[in-house]
């Protein structure tokens, strides 16, 4: 999992550290906490855990474990692309 990948997501979705973790399951008590050692690489968070996030965020999963910063960008514009078509 790329940590800065999930900063960058929740970001865009203008979402606090502690938002994305309850919206994504986690305990509110432990929601930001969690969140910030995942996005600083401190540990890593289940493959479970990081579906929850990509669903919160609208980002496929993928997204989460290309290493090629550009090619991860191109399968998030894809993902949106196709996801605006089902809901047009």
């Amino acid at each position: 999992m790329i940590p800065a990948r999930l900063k960058a997501a929740r970001l865009r979705a203008c979402l606090t550290q502690e938002k994305l973790g309850v919206l994504a399951g986690i305990e509110e008590e432990t929601a930001r906490s969690r969140v910030s050692q995942y996005e600083g690489g401190i540990h890593r968070p289940t493959f479970e855990t990081m579906c929850a996030f990509a669903k919160v965020l609208n980002v496929p999963e993928c997204y989460f474990y290309t290493l090629d910063a550009d090619f991860a960008e191109t399968l998030l514009a894809l993902w949106l692309k196709t996801r605006a078509e089902k809901d047009a």
